[in-house]
């Protein structure tokens, strides 16, 4: 709570700046929540936050799971198990991400209508199928080296107990390694989070979008851009909170 009650004394610190300033330099009359202008574009702003985190919790969940279904066959001994798993994990970090979003976006639509599913994809699902691609090469290899993290008896226990492989990764080695991967797995929702920024070049009305926009009308970028970088540092600093509690309480059931 301590961070949250900084944030706002910076944000208060910045409203003061306005009454000390008379040369036209700073408009931070437009942010000011004590007047209606200042009322009515805060909560413009502040209308894109329940979009960036829909788009940035679906996104995550398809990624982690696409991220575990490339994992597992990218262990295998069978060379030619493995071989896909390595080639789409190398592919899809190979490509920037703004590039990938234009292409989903504008030519996933027209090819799969040529294979005869004339189907259409909105800003909103465009922006959730690129970031959910791009982020599961990394995933996949985030939950690869917390697999292979724990030793191999685990798994030959599991087995002279009668479990089968997939027992094996879900009641014995997927839970030991998810407390191990815990903080980088969230690195990567933080990551999902910042760049959903992206999606605002798509016109999905997320948090960037609604700060664009506002800038064209107002003609403030400073002021507007500052409140923008405040809302997504409340929002990093929840989801780290978050996590940081996640972490002692799968901590303190690991020790029990």
């Amino acid at each position: 709570m301590t961070r949250f009650f900084k944030i706002w004394v910076l944000l208060g610190a910045c409203l003061f700046v306005t009454a000390c300033t008379n040369d036209g330099t700073w408009g931070w009359y437009v942010i000011d929540p004590s007047t209606a202008q200042g009322q009515s574009n805060v909560r413009f702003l502040i209308g894109g936050f329940w979009a960036t985190i829909q788009l940035s919790l679906i996104a995550t969940v398809l990624s982690m799971t696409i991220g575990l279904l490339v994992a597992l066959p990218g262990m295998s001994s069978n060379r030619w198990v493995r071989l896909p798993s390595r080639v789409y994990i190398e592919f899809v970090r190979a490509i920037p991400l703004l590039p990938m979003l234009f292409w989903v976006f504008y030519g996933l639509p027209v090819v799969m209508r040529s294979l005869g599913f004339p189907i259409t994809i909105d800003a909103f699902w465009g922006a959730i199928i690129t970031l959910a691609i791009s982020d599961s090469a990394f995933t996949a290899e985030i939950y690869r080296s917390g697999i292979q993290s724990i030793p191999k008896g685990q798994t030959e226990a599991a087995r002279t107990v009668g479990l089968t492989y997939s027992q094996t990764m879900r009641y014995v080695i997927l839970p030991q390694a998810i407390r191990r991967i815990l903080p980088p797995l969230a690195n990567q929702f933080i990551y999902i989070v910042k760049m959903s920024a992206f999606a605002s070049v798509i016109g999905m009305q997320e948090l960037t979008r609604r700060a664009n926009e506002l800038v064209v009308t107002e003609y403030r970028p400073l002021e507007i851009y500052t409140l923008l970088i405040l809302e997504y540092l409340v929002l990093v600093l929840i989801i780290s909170f978050f996590v940081r509690w996640l972490e002692r309480k799968m901590g303190s059931d690991e020790s029990r």
